[in-house]
């Protein structure tokens, strides 16, 4: 059966075009498993169909598992290298390299285009003319540092919309830290000479700025205004007290540097990147990809080192320079650098270090690797461990590398909605998380709430299926899931509920530390204790949480987008399209009351008339009242 699938698939290959492009492996079910790039399609595909000895362990996996073979052209091997990592980033493959964060990395965003730019935290790096300096490894940091260059140089911390609205200037004027551009206090001129020295110490050009900040103090001095000359001397203190902390690699550089290194074996492969900004180290990053042992003389280290690096940089900042460990060759490095050049807007170059400098710098970035990697892998096989007790007690057929769990969640009667958290591998899986409204339902009925949940979940047969279902309950919550899933034909997913304990009795029979949690497995009528400080406890417990509080998230935006909905309904010309625009565009009454009547008049359909007339209708007699909430304005979603 095999051997004739084989055959079939070499027979589609054959038809296959030489041009570049992408290809997409598919399961049994039309799941995407892998996707790959090509400068010739039909020879790179047929290479996967030949003698299986010439295939490493991981692909001989990976060709069990095709059933169908499908390709997309693309005009240039770039356009490909493009497509690829595009298309991992949406589809997920099983068996590419994944980049799977916990975390997006902080930049410093400086908003160059607007006339009075400012300085906040950005997740990503997009094309919008704005400067970004990074990534640091920690918020908190970029927010100090924030803060410190806010203070030093006054410039503004409001927001756009708060910007827009000000009528007089603010406190933080008044205590000297803004000049109050939100009511021209300050030429546009003046505004932007003060933010450049912001722009030169985040560009690693310190002396410059030391030096500005000192004439100032001097000038401030030299006119007996001394607090001020207080305050920039205590400003060209902190700039050093900051550097100080950063390792210098090349003072004399200006340009912007990451070096690549890598250190592994058969459980993993963890890739390091050591960010350079103006010769000073900034910060690391790591990435562990459990699929690739580069000890394994079958895993060739240029083809998954060059897809790590095409996938790393689709979504980061790219520098002037990355200075990798493995010599790829002349032709990837030429093609790398014209991916690049095609992300960013400007040359970049892939070097393979010749110098000592460079030497030093990939040293620096494995030596990091060999350290985190021994970290990672002591962490992992703790999960591991955790996952291998939950496996035992509750008598499962294999570790539940991925666990799902859900939670209903209703207000006061209102809107009913749903989470869905996966945990793979005893972490969170932020990719696959999901938000259900449910649609079937009127009023609470938190049985048929579920049932609607998870029909929705298990119609679609593209997610990989769960290990274990963690339900938040007790017994009689664990029987309706089971009713549920036999009713919707997956009486094969193990399930266990998870409720908190009403007495001690359970933990003086069962002689373990207390906790208060207490899980139920089908047919057991006694209840399964972990002790409270295991990792199989705090996997369990972990899972049920998050989908608590994403389901509280997702309840409590859904009610601020309805109190904006009902504000609107008053005002007319606004139907429920132009409500949804709005609510699209703004999410948030406060954000709607203070935009301008341009950004308003900007959205399509609505006009300068219709824009002036909301905000009349959402300022009028408005003083003193409260708008219930900040939340973000980013989109809701919901299942596919």
């Amino acid at each position: 059966m095999a051997l004739n699938r084989i055959e079939g698939l070499k027979e589609k290959v054959r038809e296959f075009p030489t041009q570049s492009g992408v290809y997409l492996m598919k399961s049994v079910t039309e799941k995407i498993i892998y996707i790959g790039k090509a400068k010739n399609l039909r020879s790179r595909v047929r290479s996967y169909l030949g003698e299986s000895k010439d295939l490493s362990p991981k692909t001989k996996i990976l060709v069990s598992n095709i059933h169908e073979i499908e390709y997309i052209l693309t005009k240039t091997e770039v356009e490909a290298f493009l497509l690829e990592a595009s298309l991992i980033k949406k589809h997920r493959p099983k068996y590419n390299i994944r980049l799977r964060d916990d975390k997006t990395y902080p930049y410093i965003k400086l908003s160059w285009a607007d006339d009075f730019p400012r300085l906040y935290l950005a997740r990503k790096v997009h094309k919008d003319g704005a400067l970004y300096f990074g990534p640091y490894t920690s918020g908190y940091a970029v927010h100090g540092t924030i803060r410190f260059l806010n203070r030093t140089f006054k410039i503004r911390d409001c927001t756009d919309a708060v910007f827009r609205s000000r009528k007089r200037p603010c406190l933080t004027h008044q205590i000297g830290r803004c000049t109050a551009p939100c009511v021209n206090l300050v030429t546009r001129e003046d505004y932007r000479n003060e933010v450049e020295g912001a722009k030169l110490f985040l560009k690693g050009q310190n002396k410059k700025v030391i030096k500005a900040l000192r004439d100032r103090m001097r000038q401030s001095a030299d006119e007996e205004k001394f607090e001020v000359a207080a305050r920039l001397r205590d400003s060209v203190e902190a700039v050093k007290a900051v550097l100080e902390k950063q390792a210098v690699i090349n003072a004399a550089s200006e340009k912007d540097l990451d070096a690549i290194s890598f250190h592994g074996d058969e459980r993993g492969t963890l890739v390091e990147t050591v960010h350079v900004r103006a010769g000073r180290v900034i910060g690391t990053r790591s990435h562990f990809l459990p699929q690739i042992d580069p000890q394994n003389p079958m895993e060739d280290p240029r083809e998954w080192f060059v897809d790590f690096i095409n996938q790393y940089y689709a979504d980061n900042f790219v520098p002037d320079e990355v200075m990798i460990s493995v010599d790829i060759g002349s032709d990837l490095f030429k093609l790398l650098e014209k991916v690049l050049l095609e992300r960013s807007g400007h040359e970049a170059y892939i070097l393979f270090p010749t110098s000592e400098k460079g030497r030093e710098l990939i040293e620096m970035a494995t030596r990091n690797a060999e350290a985190h990697f021994q970290k990672y892998v002591s962490k992992s096989e703790e999960k591991m461990a955790g996952l291998d007790e939950i496996k035992e007690r509750f008598g499962l057929s294999q570790r539940p590398r991925r666990i799902e769990c859900y939670d209903i969640s209703t207000f006061q009667g209102a809107e009913t909605v749903a989470s869905q958290v996966v945990f793979e591998d005893g972490v969170p899986a932020r990719e696959h998380y999901r938000r259900y409204k449910i649609k079937t339902v009127t009023g609470i009925d938190d049985f048929a709430s579920m049932k609607e949940v998870l029909s929705r979940r298990f119609a679609h047969t593209e997610y990989d299926d769960p290990d274990l279902v963690v339900i938040d309950g007790g017994k009689g919550q664990l029987s309706s899931a089971m009713r549920i899933f036999e009713e919707i034909g997956r009486k094969d997913i193990a399930v266990v509920g998870l409720a908190k304990a009403r007495t001690e009795r359970d933990f003086e029979a069962a002689q373990v530390k207390s906790t208060d949690e207490r899980f139920f497995l089908p047919g057991r009528s006694n209840p399964v204790i972990f002790r409270s400080n295991s990792e199989a406890h705090h996997i369990l417990v972990g899972i049920r949480d998050e989908a608590h509080r994403f389901a509280i998230t997702y309840h409590r935006k859904l009610r601020e987008n309805t109190s904006l909905e009902s504000e609107l309904d008053t005002i007319t010309g606004l139907g429920e399209k132009r409500k949804q625009l709005l609510l699209r565009k703004f999410g948030s009454v406060e954000a709607l009351r203070t935009a301008d009547p341009e950004e308003i008049a900007s959205i399509k359909t609505f006009n300068r008339v219709l824009a002036e007339r909301i905000l009349l209708a959402l300022n009028d007699g408005d003083e003193g009242q409260e708008d219930g909430g900040d939340e973000t304005n980013s989109g809701i979603s919901s299942d596919a």
